[in-house]
């Protein structure tokens, strides 16, 4: 069975260190921990005051002063690691922790969960191609030596990085090395633990390439793993959840977070703030519990974009030049069928095919595979079809020899409605006001990734109402740009009240647009 050996890299938090470790070591596994030299020497007294007769504790036998992005990090991880393995023979994972970690399994489950496979888990990546950095620095983190700390010289670091570009200080990376990137939170096996410190012992030119990297700890595990271990036993993901912001900040979460952390595929979860008391008290117990099961539904990522995307509604882009000065032609009739719920739109338009033969597009914005003609490459993905809108629109008209077409759009796509009415086109709107009923809505959630099927029902019950809203929003969006020419037909109205706003839309007869909307199921789930 696993026995963990914890490796906890800490600076602050006494209380919560000697917490952690007590909560950690008493289900039977172990901890080496590794506090900063920078930090205050009383709090490392009172942790090592506090945890002396705990056999299960070791301290690593060096401190390294520790800064962020510095070698100094992988430093202390190595101390740590050392101490590790010399003092718990039995341990059979080591698991890379901060100080502001907690588990959110219980230890059964990380157990069994690391007995199900023979892999380290780890992120490794390769540096150069997988697009894992977004921002900053990217080749420069290897080829030039960084002897300055970005955040307390900044001055001195580019200046440094800019004299080595300009007389070409570059260096060699390690010819046998193939660089790879990725989270430094990482559960690896005790035999890949022993072959990285042997490596350590037996490849000083490696060592000293990587004391002069930028922001080693995202690279220099992540690059020995791949070189030590056969690919087929590295789990290229982390077990310890983290998120973070737009702005490259870790998300911090408290007490109301706790279902939500539970439910994700992950052991531990970073960052959990000082102040949830609450949810540390509860995870704590979670630890120690035995017979508990857990509902993983996963969508924390895709739940956390969502939410925090709210309120940040607008154009991201203008509109490019070529664009503006271009249109679909004056003589042409573009009629554009607005709904949130696809599958009635397509009814819709199905209809209008069959009655009135105008040619119908459906989600060209929005569904990848949305049937196209091949006009010439802008059609392939959505995020042509969208930049190149204009043209992709007259593209169409002119490929099947028409001046009247209808296509659907979601209500979200509110840039697209106010780039097309402002063509010099004739340009009509039909709005498909729907309802939404809760199974609906917790549909629609599963749908787009922001909850899974075993997402706790009291979860769905609260994010209900944001999606709801969410919907409204765009639909009062829709109703405050003032179009000159929207029409709107209602799913609780009948087929005779809802035919003229169709007839005006399509310039057909009322008998015609009577025989589209009269569909039976047309608003049917």
């Amino acid at each position: 069975m696993a026995t963990i050996a914890f490796i906890l890299l800490c600076h602050k938090d006494p209380e919560g260190i000697i917490e952690q470790a007590q909560r950690l070591t008493a289900v039977g596994d172990y901890m080496a921990i590794h506090f900063d030299a920078r930090a205050r020497p009383a709090d490392y007294q009172r942790i090592r005051e506090a945890l002396r007769d705990n056999p299960r504790v070791t301290f690593s036998h060096k401190r390294a002063k520790c800064g962020w992005g510095e070698w100094s990090l992988v430093q202390a991880t190595l101390y740590a690691v050392q101490a590790a393995v010399a003092d718990f023979p039995r341990a059979t994972h080591f698991y890379m922790l901060s100080g502001d970690c907690m588990a959110i399994k219980s230890a059964e489950y990380a157990h069994d969960f690391l007995d199900r496979d023979e892999v380290d888990y780890i992120e490794s990546f390769d540096f150069h191609s997988s697009g894992w950095i977004k921002t900053g620095i990217r080749e420069e983190r290897l080829i030039y030596r960084h002897l300055f700390n970005e955040r307390q010289n900044k001055r001195l670091f580019y200046k440094s990085i800019d004299l080595q570009r300009r007389f070409g200080l570059t260096r060699a990376i390690p010819q046998d090395l193939q660089i790879q990137i990725g989270s430094q939170w990482w559960c690896l096996r005790r035999r890949t633990i022993e072959a990285i410190l042997g490596f350590c012992d037996s490849r000083r030119d490696v060592m000293r390439f990587f004391r002069t990297t930028w922001i080693p700890d995202e690279t220099f595990f992540q690059t020995l793993v791949r070189h030590l271990v056969p690919e087929t036993e590295i789990s290229a993901r982390s077990l310890t959840f983290l998120l973070f912001t737009d702005y490259g900040m870790p998300v911090t979460f408290y007490n109301d977070h706790y279902d939500l952390l539970l439910s994700q595929d992950y052991l531990f979860a970073r960052k959990i703030s000082l102040e949830a008391h609450e949810m540390k008290r509860r995870l704590g117990q979670l630890y120690a519990a035995r017979g508990v099961s857990f509902q993983i539904s996963n969508e924390g990522r895709s739940l956390f974009q969502f939410l925090s995307g709210r309120g940040r509604v607008g154009r991201r882009f203008v509109t490019r030049f070529w664009e503006t000065e271009s249109s679909l032609g004056r003589e042409r009739e573009l009629m554009i069928v607005i709904c949130k719920k696809w599958h009635v739109a397509k009814r819709l338009v199905e209809q209008i095919r069959q009655i009135t033969g105008l040619h119908c597009v459906d989600y060209l914005f929005h569904e990848g595979h949305t049937p196209l003609p091949d006009l010439g490459g802008i059609q392939t993905n959505l995020e042509k079809r969208t930049r190149h809108r204009r043209a992709l629109m007259r593209m169409l008209f002119d490929y099947h020899k028409t001046d009247r077409m209808v296509v659907c759009m979601d209500p979200s796509g509110l840039d697209l409605l106010h780039d097309f009415c402002s063509d010099r086109a004739q340009t009509r709107l039909l709005e498909i006001e729907c309802d939404f009923t809760d199974d609906y809505l917790s549909g629609h959630a599963r749908r787009v990734g922001l909850a899974g099927d075993r997402t706790p029902p009291e979860v769905l019950e609260r994010l209900l109402p944001t999606i709801r809203h969410d919907m409204t929003f765009e639909a009062d969006q829709i109703r405050d740009s003032d179009f000159e020419n929207l029409y709107r037909i209602r799913q609780h109205q009948t087929p005779a009240e809802n035919a003229p706003a169709v007839a005006r839309f399509l310039g057909v007869s009322d008998s015609a647009a009577h025989d589209i909307v009269a569909l039976d199921h047309l608003f049917t789930d």
